[in-house]
C-alpha cells in the first residue's frame, strides 16, 4: 500500500518515539500501532509490520546500554533464551488467534506490573530477607518464578508487545538484586530477542508492508540511541515514575480503543 508523504512522516515520527520509549521503559507499540492503523493497514498486517520495524530499535537501545550490560552476559543469555521461547510462542499465537484475543487481559497485566514497579523496593527487600533467613544465596537469574514470569510476558510480547517492557522490568526488578538501570539494560536485550524471533516467523508466513517496516526501523534505531542517553540519566525514582506514567497511558489507550 502506498503511503502519502504525510503518512510516511507520521510513521517515521512514531517509530522514533517508539524506539525512544521502548529503550527507557517499553510500550512504544502504543505509538506505532495506532498510526499504522490510521494509514489503512489491516490490524494483523499493522501488528506484523510494527514488530518487524521495532527490531532495530531494540538492538540500538541495547547497544546504548552496553556499559550497564557488563558482567551480565550469562544472565542475559539465560533470560534471553527464556524470552526467545516465549516470543516464538506468542508469534505463533498471533497467526492462529484473532488479534483481539488478549484485549481483556492486557490492561490487567499492565496494571499488575505497575503495582510491582511501585512496590519494587519494598518487595525486593522482603525477598532478600527471606532468602537470607533461609540461608539461600543470591540467584543471578532470579529463580524459577522469574523465568516463568518472563516466559509468559514474552509470549504476550511476541503476540502484541504493547508494554512488554513494563512487564519485563517489573518482574526483573522484583527478583534480581540489581540496580534498576542494569535491569533496564537486560530488558532491552529481551525486547530485541522477542521482537527478533517474532519478526523471523512473520517474515516467513505473514503479510506485512515493507514501506511501513523500513520507516519504523530507521526511526526506532534513531530513537533507541536517544532513549539510551535520556534513560541512563534518570535516577531510579525518576525512572520508576516514567514507567508508571507510561503504563497508565497504555492502560487508558487500550481501554478506550
Amino acid at each position: 500500500m502506498a503511503l502519502s508523504i504525510w503518512e510516511a512522516l507520521a510513521v517515521f515520527a512514531a517509530g522514533t518515539g517508539a524506539g525512544t520509549i521502548n529503550t527507557i521503559v517499553g510500550s512504544g507499540t502504543l505509538l506505532t500501532f495506532p498510526v499504522l492503523l490510521a494509514t489503512g493497514l489491516p490490524p494483523v498486517t499493522a501488528n506484523v509490520s510494527n514488530a518487524l520495524g521495532l527490531v532495530p530499535g531494540s538492538i540500538s537501545g541495547a547497544i546504548g546500554y552496553r556499559a550497564e550490560l557488563r558482567g551480565q552476559g550469562r544472565r542475559a543469555l539465560v533470560l534471553g533464551l527464556t524470552a526467545l521461547i516465549g516470543g516464538l510462542g506468542g508469534a505463533v499465537l498471533l497467526l492462529a488467534l484473532p488479534s483481539e484475543a488478549f484485549d481483556t487481559f492486557v490492561p490487567v497485566l499492565i496494571a499488575l506490573a505497575l503495582v510491582l514497579v511501585l512496590m519494587q523496593p519494598r518487595l525486593a527487600d522482603v525477598v532478600r530477607r527471606r532468602r537470607g533467613d533461609a540461608g539461600a544465596t543470591n540467584r543471578p537469574y532470579g529463580g524459577p518464578v522469574l523465568l516463568v514470569g518472563l516466559l509468559l510476558a514474552s509470549v504476550y510480547g511476541g503476540y502484541f508487545g504493547a508494554a512488554q517492557g513494563v512487564l519485563h522490568l517489573s518482574l526483573m526488578g522484583l527478583f534480581l538484586d540489581e540496580d534498576l538501570q542494569r535491569v533496564n539494560a537486560v530488558k532491552n536485550i529481551l525486547g530485541a530477542v522477542v521482537n527478533g524471533v517474532a519478526a523471523c516467523v512473520f517474515l516467513l508466513v505473514a503479510e506485512f508492508d515493507w514501506t511501513a517496516v523500513l520507516l519504523i526501523a530507521v526511526g526506532s534505531a534513531l530513537g533507541g540511541q536517544i532513549g539510551a542517553k535520556v534513560g541512563k540519566r534518570l535516577p531510579p525514582s525518576a525512572l520508576r515514575a516514567v514507567i508508571v506514567a507510561v503504563g497508565l497511558i497504555a492502560i487508558l489507550q487500550l481501554l478506550l480503543r
